[in-house]
């Protein structure tokens, strides 16, 4: 789980405008960042079968967001697959 100012260090470098905390960049970003974090306990709690699900439904959100940012805003998409190096 991340906490307060890794999340607002998140979105300070990825906002599209000033007072943006919602654009799908930014919630593509932070899912990012949820996801190696959950990836790295999972790593050691292998039998922790909520935190799994819980991983897997960050993923298809993930999934979602990035398919509608790629339809509708094709330079964001690829600007942003560039800064996550994914």
């Amino acid at each position: 789980m991340l906490d307060k100012a890794q999340k607002e260090k998140i979105i300070a470098k990825f906002k599209t405008h000033e007072s943006d905390t919602g654009s799908p960049q930014v919630q593509i970003a932070i899912l990012t960042a949820e996801i190696k974090d959950l990836t790295q306990h999972l790593l050691g709690h292998k039998k922790d079968f909520s935190s799994r699900k819980g991983l897997l439904r960050k993923v298809g959100e993930r999934r979602r967001l990035l398919k509608y940012l790629e339809r509708e805003d094709a330079k964001g998409y690829a600007d942003l697959m560039d800064k996550l190096k994914m």
